[in-house]
């Protein structure tokens, strides 16, 4: 990508802006024909923009040194919008007296601010790191009249929310016309970009070796730096970055995206993420989660599909929304300490197989991870639901033979979808870690994923060979099927499933929920049932909360419960079990002024036994 720009907003398409709202009278042929073209591309978009060109302005707002390591406080230009500037806030720190080291840029996410245990984490892990304040919420530790990140006349942060999606005109936008230039993405890319230049102008740091790493929101900044700045040598987005935003999923047509502002052919050319991986030159690794809101685990498949030099690995952890275990959050640091130090090598990404011919007319993905370093394991997940975000993905018995692991996969029907992957699990020599996760001995790689469409299945003669239970979970494989918030905390825990959500766990009329537990003291158990997990096309999302009260001691309590038992926070009973996506087992849960629980739970966590459907006596 052309590295050349005018960053002042002096260039001639500004002029022909303001001739073009000063020609009042002018017919509307001559007004259209003296409008200024909005750029159409991604090239067109960023052709003129040069990172360098002017002076960064560094003003140090404070600086310490704590255990090794430098930090700095720092504010610098980043241009000139609509005749007043615009500065940058954020946090950099390096090893002390370390030289030519590599360089990080962090891009906090939505709602965030530039981390100090950010730049602190990688400081330590021999990096120089520069966090970002491009939302503008106030700094850590920031004291009285404190200068903080300010756009001046323009506005791209979460104060101006419409901006994410907009090419319309506006007094906080640049252009006078619809252009891409009008939308907050443009604006926070360049900001961050300027990112870039502070830390190539940094003596500790070695210009030719930097990096750029995000979540969420930062993780579509991350896309956007890596697909506009060759400077960028390695890259890592997190549940950010994935194209195709406007374009409705192929399997669920019903499913309604949101519509930008303004043209959406010129959108997607020049703002869709699709647009930018084939300008991507960096090796990427996507960190993802397989339920997540805002990274759609299909789209990251498609769009990294896009990018030329396929030097691309995945981590996606299962079962989660916008968070990670340890083993996926760990690829990151790994990812950069491949590329930017040359002190650790990947592995390859697994190569998967999904055979629908088979002699018993089951599918089968088959998995060989890369041989130039031992797997520990190879999990196999499968899944018949067509919304990403909802979906429950099946563990599949995994059969090793040779080098390659096989996994059948019956499903209850061929009038569904089927997706597949596997994560490889590999060892690591030395244990390892990330920001804000705990030490791992492991690290995970994702498969690609494979999609099949019903038509393909029948086409296949794949045959309908499983059968729906009334078993939920016997807890023999502890909580494989289920994610946990705060597992370790003794008043905070939480253990969810979508199990609920596929045909083979939905329950049916006149059933019960049942299971055994055991609690160490008395306490209220809280189980929160979710109708309509991100499926608005479906119906209202709703939470329903029983409380059930725990006796404690030694013996194993039964518990059952009808769909009654269940209410709402206005009082509404759930009326069957049908629609129910999301199961948690919680110590407490709260919902503006009501509390269902406690959030003091007393003594240990409680066990769980033999979760099941059970028709009345």
């Amino acid at each position: 990508m052309n590295d050349g720009y005018r960053h002042t907003w002096t260039a001639p398409w500004f002029v022909l802006g303001s001739v073009f709202l000063c020609a009042s009278l002018a017919s509307s042929s001559s007004r259209a024909a003296d409008t200024p073209k909005a750029p159409g591309t991604v090239k067109a978009l960023w052709a003129d923009f040069d990172p360098r060109k002017d002076a960064l302005d560094v003003k140090v707002v404070r600086e310490w040194e704590k255990d090794g390591i430098a930090y700095r406080s720092v504010t610098f230009h980043i241009g000139t919008f609509k005749g007043k500037p615009a500065r940058m806030a954020a946090f950099f720190a390096y090893p002390k007296g370390g030289k030519k080291l590599p360089g990080l840029l962090h891009l906090h996410g939505g709602g965030q601010r530039a981390f100090l245990h950010e730049v602190e984490f990688y400081a330590k892990r021999g990096y120089a790191c520069l966090s970002v304040n491009w939302g503008g919420q106030e700094m850590e530790g920031a004291k009285p009249g404190d200068p903080n990140t300010d756009w001046g006349a323009v506005d791209p942060t979460q104060k101006n929310v419409p901006g994410y999606a907009n090419l319309k005109p506006g007094d906080k936008y640049l252009d006078s016309f619809d252009s891409p230039r009008n939308n907050n993405w443009y604006l926070l890319t360049l900001g961050a970009r300027r990112g870039l230049t502070f830390l190539e102008q940094q003596p500790e740091v070695d210009a030719g070796r930097l990096g750029v790493y995000g979540h969420s929101m930062g993780g579509n900044l991350t896309v956007y730096v890596a697909g506009t700045d060759n400077r960028v040598k390695a890259a890592a987005p997190s549940v950010g970055g994935s194209g195709f935003r406007t374009e409705p999923w192929p399997l669920l047509p019903q499913e309604k995206k949101t519509q930008p502002n303004g043209d959406v052919k010129l959108f997607d050319a020049t703002l869709g993420f699709e647009s930018y991986a084939p300008h991507i030159k960096a090796p990427l690794l996507w960190l993802g989660a397989t339920n997540d809101f805002h990274g759609i685990m299909d789209d990251t498949y498609r769009t990294a599909e896009l990018i030329p030099h396929k030097n691309v690995r995945f981590s996606f952890t299962p079962h989660m929304n916008h968070r990670f275990t340890p083993e996926f959050a760990v690829t990151r640091p790994l990812w950069f300490d491949q590329y930017l130090k040359a002190s650790f090598t990947f592995p390859a990404t697994p190569d998967s197989k999904l055979v629908l011919a088979t002699d018993n007319h089951v599918p089968e993905l088959q998995v060989s991870p890369d041989s130039s370093q031992p797997a520990a394991e190879v999990h196999v997940y499968y899944s018949v639901d067509a919304d990403p975000r909802a979906r429950f993905w099946r563990s599949a018995e995994t059969k090793k033979r040779g080098a390659t692991w096989t996994a059948k996969l019956p499903i209850l029907a061929v009038d569904q979808p089927l997706f597949v992957f596997a994560n490889v699990m590999y060892p690591l020599k030395k244990g390892g870690s990330e920001p804000f996760a705990s030490p791992t001995e492991q690290f995970a790689i994702s498969s690609m994923m494979h999609t099949v469409a019903p038509k393909e299945l029948q086409l296949a003669k794949v045959m309908a060979t499983d059968m729906a239970t009334t078993l939920i979970d016997d807890f023999s494989q502890g909580w494989r099927d289920w994610y946990s918030l705060s597992p370790e905390n003794p008043h905070h825990w939480e253990y969810s499933t979508r199990k609920l959500g596929d045909p083979k766990w939905q329950g049916q009329p006149g059933q019960r929920l049942t299971f055994g537990v055991q609690a160490e003291k008395p306490n209220e158990l809280v189980i929160v049932l979710t109708q309509n997990f991100f499926r608005s096309y479906r119906g209202k999302t709703q939470e329903f909360v029983a409380v059930v009260k725990l006796t404690g001691g030694k013996e194993t309590q039964t518990v059952a419960l009808e769909p009654k038992d269940f209410k709402a926070v206005d009082g509404e009973s759930l009326s069957s079990w049908k629609d129910i996506d999301l199961l948690s087992l919680r110590a407490y849960f709260g919902k503006g002024d009501k509390l269902f629980g406690s959030k003091s739970w007393v003594g240990s966590q409680p066990k769980f036994q033999k979760m099941q459907w059970q028709g009345k006596d």
